[in-house]
Parts: structure tokens; sequence; C-alpha cells
């Protein structure tokens, strides 16, 4: 149920006005009748009932699901599940000789525990199976972790049938946060959520305890179809069936098999048509699958088979994650690609392409894509201009390159963007060119590109010198974003991006932008917008975004209640506070169901300090620290909330905490520089400050806090230096610019 779009331009100085007489419009169901209530209420809920209630009737998919990397995904350890050689088998790796046997028909690994010891650890489980599998150990309080050696399913011929470690350029100990003991590499924390059907993490925050349950241990039917006791009932005609919508047959997710159908690529475009254009099952297919194909968080437990975004927050395009021009960095999975792709819009899905029980392609190399792409017009030397049936005459190699995981799973990037090396010259983003021809520069792509079609390629997505002048406050950045935003045939995952990086600061016009994203039909650009939100005061927050604290979707009214934590009940209405302490608890739930992340553990102790909630606030962040007591911001937060209580003592205390476990750490260095000012330890903060600068010489913020020091304790000529430094990482910065014209005049 979309929220109606507001097409008005909003101009700066009518904002209020505005936002008090427009309206946030949700279209409403249709009631039920009063018989239709009473037959509901006759049937149980939706309860899940196992992949064995569905082989008598689904013989067929269940045989195509049978060897599947959803079927093999987590199994029991035993002869026939474990793949690597436990015949006293030995590895080491820094020093530490790991050894993996058998005894008495079980498995074990003797390796370097939790505190540095070497001990014999028994294998409980097998994670994965292709190209590589992992194992699982289990520990006290249901904790299960994965082991960092793992074994190499290949063939010998292409390298595998090995042991090794996942981090090999690493020196990872027992201290170490990636160790397999750690909590970054707990199962129940980390994985478990997309390796089985059903999934209860049942972590208990008293005694830090898990008693993590599912109904399949695998990905099976439910995992995708939602709890299937209705379907069971209307399939074998039983009590209630007649109660049962013939549409949907019961099931919790009814994906329509007829969006797989013929198509015929038209003349013109030489590619088909899709039809129905982006039909709703065909959206659902997709969500569905990005519940896991996905970087993304889950907020909430009891939502995993409606719309991705009541349950689960995906991630956009940041930088840590994705090359400016979308393509993949670091593992982000399918779901953020794809949005970016022309395949998207123009309604494939994902079983458009890949058979939905065995996850096998549906056709064979090139066949796949000429589904819908004529082959005598792409599957050609004049097209592709490679040797036929040769490396780099598959559409994968120009269009789905691979980036290398987990040392030896190569995965295809599925944004199908055209290889751009012209942006390779320009922006350093990778290119399928050069990643065959690695002996080549860009330059060499670039002319033969322009030798075979006269032109540099111009693909579906056209956003990267967008993102990169948001990222590098560029002068134009403002015109290049309004060009942009008004672009509606550009990916939403890339316009919400720009919203969400984008400085309000730069032009006052943003605020018309950020309003118009603030009530966008597509979710992700509303949290783009309440992102964005956050650097303005509360009260302009409150005017521009209190409406979202009943938005249609869960997770945008937790994200608005996290956004305007700061504003005063004073100021609500009842009916304003009524509405903000029900989206207050939607977002407190989210973060109940994440009480073993310490990341949650501080937006908790952040969102109660914003209510003046003291104890509450406090006792997460020393939670947080139990839970991590490497959490950088953990140490930042909780030492902000201790100056708010004049309690600065402390806070130096733990920022030194912080210090001798992460001396390198730039913000722990700027926050006590910060904290010394307050002090009036001027001699002492500039050294934090300078620290600060030196490692993150790419942080303007730093840079030019550390220059306002220089200057008022009268080293003018120094904070001259630091700023002209800080202006060539960023030369269009307007904080330093306006400080360099300053202290050139500081008349």
């Amino acid at each position: 149920m979309p929220l109606t779009r507001h097409k008005q331009s909003i101009a700066l100085a009518s904002l209020v006005v505005m936002m008090l007489i427009t309206g946030c419009l949700v279209e409403q169901e249709k009631p039920i009748t009063q018989s239709k209530q009473i037959q509901q209420s006759s049937l149980p809920l939706k309860t899940y009932v196992g992949r064995q209630a569905c082989v008598d009737c689904h013989a067929k998919q269940d045989q195509l699901w049978q060897g599947s990397h959803h079927k093999l995904a987590m199994q029991i350890a035993n002869d026939k599940t474990v793949l690597g050689d436990f015949a006293d088998a030995e590895f080491n790796y820094q020093g530490v000789m790991t050894r993996f046997f058998k005894k008495d028909d079980h498995f074990f690994v003797n390796t370097d525990g939790p505190d540095g010891k070497l001990a014999d650890f028994e294998i409980k489980y097998t994670f994965g199976v292709e190209p590589l599998q992992q194992y699982l150990i289990e520990f006290t309080g249901g904790r299960l972790q994965a082991f960092s050696i793992a074994w190499d399913n290949r063939s010998q011929e292409k390298g595998g049938q090995r042991w090794f470690h996942l981090y090999p350029n690493e020196s990872i100990d027992f201290t170490h946060e990636m160790h397999w003991t750690k909590r970054l590499q707990n199962w129940n924390f980390m994985c478990a959520e997309c390796h089985s059907t059903n999934l209860q993490k049942n972590y208990n925050p008293l005694d830090r305890t898990y008693d993590t349950s599912w109904s399949d241990i695998n990905v099976a039917c439910e995992a995708c179809h939602g709890p299937a006791s209705h379907h069971v009932i209307w399939a074998k005609r039983g009590t209630g069936f007649e109660q049962i919508d013939n549409d949907t047959k019961g099931l919790a997710i009814h994906l329509d098999a007829s969006i797989q159908t013929q198509r015929k690529a038209d003349t013109v475009s030489h590619t088909a048509k899709i039809d129905p254009l982006r039909n709703t099952n065909s959206n659902l297919e997709i969500q569905v699958c990005a519940h896991c194909h996905s970087r993304r968080i889950q907020l909430f437990a009891n939502f995993r088979h409606g719309s991705l975004f009541d349950s689960h927050l995906p991630s956009l395009l940041q930088s840590e994650l994705y090359h400016v021009d979308g393509q993949i960095k670091e593992e982000v999975y399918e779901y953020g690609s794809f949005l970016q792709s022309k395949m998207y819009q123009a309604g494939v899905t994902c079983s458009n392409c890949h058979e939905p029980h065995s996850l096998e392609l549906r056709a064979p190399g090139n066949q796949v894509c000429m589904q819908c792409h004529a082959a005598d017009h792409f599957d050609t030397e004049t097209h592709h201009f490679h040797s036929k049936g040769k490396e780099g005459s598959y559409c994968v190699d120009c269009h789905m390159p691979t980036k290398t995981y987990m040392q030896i799973d190569d995965r295809h990037d599925h944004q199908f963007s055209v290889p751009r090396p012209d942006l390779s010259e320009q922006l350093g983003t990778p290119n399928a060119c050069s990643g065959c021809h690695t002996s080549k520069m860009p330059q060499w792509a670039v002319d033969k590109v322009r030798e075979w079609y006269g032109r540099n390629p111009e693909g579906y997505q056209n956003f990267s010198e967008t993102l990169h002048a948001i990222r590098t406050n560029a002068l134009d950045t403002f015109d290049r974003l309004m060009r942009f935003q008004s672009d509606q045939r550009q990916p939403i995952i890339a316009r919400a991006t720009a919203i969400e990086e984008i400085d309000l600061r730069i032009n006052a016009g943003l605020f018309n932008v950020l309003v118009n994203a603030l009530y966008d039909s597509d979710p992700m650009m509303r949290i783009a917008g309440l992102n964005a939100l956050t650097q303005l005061p509360p009260g302009q927050r409150w005017l521009l975004a209190h409406d979202l604290l009943q938005d249609p979707t869960r997770s945008i009214r937790a994200i608005a209640a996290s956004s305007l934590a700061e504003t005063s009940t004073d100021s609500m209405s009842a009916h304003e506070k009524l509405i903000f302490e029900q989206a207050t608890d939607d977002y407190l739930s989210s973060l109940s169901m994440n009480e073993d992340d310490p990341g949650a553990q501080v937006s908790l102790g952040n969102f109660y300090s914003a209510r003046d909630k003291i104890a509450q606030a406090e006792q997460a962040y020393k939670e947080a620290l139990y839970l991590d007591a490497n959490s950088i911001p953990a140490y930042i937060n909780y030492a902000d909330m201790l100056r708010k209580m004049s309690r600065d003592i402390e806070g130096e205390a733990l920022l030194q905490e912080g210090l001798a476990r992460h001396p390198t750490a730039s913000a722990l260095h700027h926050s006590l520089g910060l904290l010394q000012v307050r002090k009036k330890d001027l001699s002492n903060a500039l050294i934090s400050l300078k620290k600060a600068a030196e490692l993150a010489p790419n942080t303007a913020q730093y840079s030019y806090i550390y220059a306002v020091a220089l200057y008022n304790s009268g080293q003018v000529e120094a904070a001259q230096t630091i700023v002209n430094s800080a202006l060539i990482h960023a030369p269009n910065d307007p904080v330093l610019i306006r400080m360099k014209a300053q202290l050139a005049d500081p008349k």
C-alpha cells in the first residue's frame, strides 16, 4: 500500500506551511464482512509443517530440490555429508597446526580455542557444499561457531580437494575479532537466518545464551512459500478448507508460475517484451528471494514472507560495498545489483533465468539469455567480437563479470551492465575488458571498444558521475543531483543512495528534493530520506517527517521513530504522542530482535540518550561493550552521553580504554581531543586532534577541528598548513574553503 507521492515543488520559504497542509494518504484495505471474519477465526493460525508434508503432492519439485544448494545449505555432520579430509589431515596457519580427525564415527578438529590453547572440538554440522564447505562447532550457551579453515570442494585439476584458510593474508590469533571463536564467526548471529527454514534465533539477553531452532535444517519449501498448514488443509480438503481463498490455495506466499512464459524478441530492439510488465507477483518473487539474497539487516522476526521492507533493511550502494558505478565490491549477494539492472526494470524475475527448486539455469551458456535476446543479433561475433565458444563470447563474460569471495567462490555481478572502460579511466572502476586482459591498460580497452562500435558505450546505469560528485563535494553536485533525480529511468537504489549521501548544506533547493524522497512511493527512497534527515535540527525533522510514523511499512515507522527521537513530547499533541509511541515500539522491537548485536545496543543507547533516559542508555552502552569490547562506536557514543551528563572524567577514562585497544582509531583520538578542549587542556588536545587528522586524512572534519584548535592556540600558519593539506584530499569541501579564506584574511 504505497504512499501517495507529493508532486508539489515546495519552496524553502513556504516549507513549514506546505508540510502542515499536505498529508500522507494511505490506501485503505476494504473491510471484510462479518461472516468472513467469523469464517477466518475458525481456522487455526498458519504454522510450519515441514518439507515432508509437501512431498506427496509436489514430488517433481522435491526431486529438483534434491542436491541443490538450498538442500545442502546446512546438514548434520556424518559420513555422507562431510566432504573434507578428516583422515588426520593437517593444516598450518600462522604457526598453529590444525589436525582433522575422526573418533567413534564423529568428526573432530584439534586447533586453537578461545584461550589460544590447542584442544579437540567436535564438528556438529556442515555448512554449504560448493565450491567450499565450512563446519560448525558447538559451544556452551547454544552457540555454533563457523570454523575458518574450510574445505575446497573443487576438483584437484582446479586446485581443490584441500584445506584452506578464509583469511590467508591476515594474522588472526585467538585475540583477533575474526578468530573462529569470536562473535563475527557466530552462526546464530551472522548466518543462521538464511541457511535453515523457520529459523528462530531465541537469544536470551539475561544469560546471553541461544536456544536457536528450525523446522527444517536446510532451505526447504516453507523458506520461500511460508508456513503451509493452511495449504495442507486446502489440498486435503480438511476442516475449514472451504474458507481458504482458492487463488492463494492457503499459501502464505503464492508465487505464480505463469510469469514463466514463452517470449519472442521484437524486430526493433531484438529483445522480448515481458508481459505483464513488472506485475505484482514477479516483484513479490524478487522480494522473497531478497530476504536472503541481499546485503541487509533483519529488523523483525515475524514478517519473513511479506514485503522485504516489513522485516529487513536492505543496504544501498554504499562506497564500502559497491564501486561508484554500482559494480560489486564487497559480499553483497544479488538483490542490490539486480535492482540496478535494465532486466529488473523490464520485468525480468529470478525464475526467468533460474529454475527455483534446483537453482540451475533454465538453459546452458548463452541460451538462457537468448530466451529474450535474439540470437542472430546478440550471439554473434559482430556483437561480442570474440570467437564463438571461446572466452569473451559468453554473455556473462562481459555483462556479468565475477568477483571472488571466500578465496575461491566466484560470483557473478547481477547488474547486467555494459562494460565501461572509459569510466575506469575516469573513476577507477573495474571493467570486464581489463578483467580478462589483465596485461592491458584501461585506455587499450577504451580504444578497442571505440574501434568496434564507433563510440564509447553508454549502458543503462548512468549514475556513477553523480555519486562521485556527491562523495567528492564537486562544484556541480547540486545540478547533477537535480538532473539525476528527475530521470525516473535511473535505478531507484542509486537515486536513494544519492539522497542518503547528499550534504543538505550545499543548496537550499535540496529541501525540496528531501521532501519528495520522504513521500516517494518507493520505501527505499523514504528510508534514504529519513537517513538524510538526521542532518537537520530536531524541530525541522519533526515538521518534515512525523507523518512517516504512520507509514504502512513497518521498517519505515521504526526508522522514523529513531530519526525523531530528539523531539520533545512536550511539543506533541495527544495524537502525535500516541503515534510516536507506537512507532517507538516498532523501533525498540527491531533492536530487541538484535539484542546480541553490539551495534543494536549502541543504537538503543543513542535512542534512550536522545530521550533523556540515562539509566537505560548507560545499560545499553555497557551491554554493547560486554558483547564486543572492541566496539569503537560504543566507546564514542557512551562518552558523548557522559559529556551531556557533565561526567567527562568518566568519559575520558572510557576513551583511553578504547584507545588502549585501538591505538590507531582516528575517531577515538578525535573524541578525546574534543574532550580535552572542553577541559581546557589545549596542549594534549592538539596532540589528540593531530593524531586523528593524520590517521584519517580524508576526513575533512578532523582536519578542520584540528586547524581551529591550532588557530585558537595562536598557531595561524600551522592552521593554514593543515587546511591546505586537507583541501588536497577534499578540494571542494565548503567548510575548508571558507576557513581558508578566513585564515587568509582574519579581519
